[in-house]
């Protein structure tokens, strides 16, 4: 049986596993990123495979899963946000440390590999994983294949403009499909709401201890399922941005299946289903074609280091 590494990396932390070809996770180890200093990352990267290639034998390859814009090669970062990579040749530098083949994918790509082949998309070759967190990405397949685009930075979904007009991005556009739909947006809404006073706000501003920063994503959709209102509401608000962005989705590539994940699917139903009921209405030929199912994610936080080390093995 082939075993490869799978290695998420984010901002914060270095999640990593030895992956056999059922996409069952056989041993696996965290670490905390050092994001702002480059050769540390690579460092804690290849650390974490030489201690995990040791604890089996026969590992075959190592995936890379990295939150940026990756060549057309599969072998520098180009740019990673929340990391100080800038042109950095991570293939290379991985493998003369490690001594395996490196793969590396962006980690939105990684994890829309994982729940394809082993997760909420299983026996479906057309599928738009989108990832609801922070902000607002994903990854496409197409024909079982992983589409990346003509310069590799494709599924950069939250950046889709749905307001003309609208909010300022982060990314310096105004009315992005995040700003509405993302976590970053329910918490927005959330804090605005109970910074203005409202009384419909008070079981929020109860549970954040009086403290308006500390509204979250996390409590939000723990208090709409509670039963609050109000935190119900907010979820429905960006549940119905969400529709919107993926009828647009589904315009573009048609696919069989949408599978939602991030931290801000915890919410399930109470934001798909709003999202269902805007996708509808907002399909084009509504009533004359197949709809796409719109499925919770199933790998959770894991599908990253399960894509990236199938990736591999591929």
């Amino acid at each position: 049986m082939a075993l490869t590494i799978g290695v998420d990396i984010g901002g914060t932390k270095v999640a990593a596993g030895v992956v056999d070809e059922s996409g069952r996770i056989l041993v696996s180890d965290k670490r905390e990123t050092p994001a702002q200093d480059p050769k540390a990352t690579e460092d804690t990267i290849a650390d974490a495979i030489n201690d995990l290639a040791g604890s089996r034998p026969g590992i075959a390859a190592a995936g890379i899963g990295a939150a940026g814009f990756i060549d057309q090669q599969r072998a520098t970062v180009l740019f990673a946000p929340n990391l100080a990579w800038r042109e950095e040749p991570i293939k290379a530098e991985l493998e003369k440390r490690v001594g395996l083949p490196i793969v590396i994918e962006n980690d939105a790509n990684a994890a829309a590999w994982g729940e394809t082949k082993f997760g909420a998309g299983r026996g479906q070759d057309h599928v738009v994983c989108v990832t609801v967190g922070t902000g607002i990405g994903g990854g496409i397949l197409l024909d079982g294949q992983l589409y990346r685009g003509r310069w590799g930075l494709a599924g950069e979904f939250g950046h889709m403009q749905v307001v003309p007009g609208g909010l300022r991005c982060g990314c310096g556009n105004k009315g992005c499909w995040e700003q509405y739909a993302s976590g970053n947006a329910l918490v927005r809404e959330g804090r605005e709401l109970a910074q203005s006073g409202a009384p419909l706000a008070n079981t929020l501003l109860d549970l954040a201890g009086g403290d308006v920063s500390a509204i979250t994503g996390p409590l939000i959709t723990q208090a709409a399922k509670d039963g609050d209102p109000t935190s119900i509401e907010l979820l429905e608000d960006a549940g119905h941005w969400l529709g919107v962005g993926l009828a647009s989705l589904a315009a573009a590539f048609d696919p069989g299946c949408f599978i939602i994940g991030g931290g801000v699917s915890d919410a399930k139903d109470l934001l798909l289903g709003p999202a269902r009921e805007s996708f509808h209405r907002s399909l084009v030929g509504r009533g004359y074609r197949p709809e796409a199912a719109i499925k919770i994610a199933e790998l959770g936080p894991e599908a990253g280091v399960v894509g990236a080390a199938d990736l591999a093995r591929q």
